[in-house]
């Protein structure tokens, strides 16, 4: 993901063709050693390759993925369980966390 991100960054930054030295730069700035063998693969893969349409291609197969956010129209029988806890147990919000999960975008 780090490597992708950085060739992403080198096209937003105006270089239409990151080469291998530009992702490293990157990663340097972020205090990130890289791999070059995985840098190589990323160069090669998407030599050539616009952002605009590596994002177009993706949205297109984040259409088929699942987040279960929808209503379900299936006939699956209710959590009885949850329809005997108390009301106030029901609707009470539920405790956010601030922490970033140990892994960020360069890790």
């Amino acid at each position: 993901m780090r490597y992708l991100g950085s060739y992403l960054l080198c096209q937003l930054g105006n270089n239409p063709d990151p080469k291998a030295n530009d992702l490293k730069k990157v990663l340097d700035s972020v205090g990130v050693e890289a791999d070059d063998h995985r840098i190589n693969s990323v160069v090669t893969l998407l030599q050539g390759k616009k952002v605009n349409d590596l994002v177009a291609e993706g949205l297109t197969k984040l259409v088929s993925v699942s987040t279960g956010g929808a209503p379900s129209t299936s006939s699956a029988p209710r959590d009885i369980a949850a329809d005997n806890q108390p009301a106030a147990k029901q609707n009470e919000p539920k405790e956010e966390s601030d922490e970033d999960m140990g892994f960020g975008l360069f890790d």
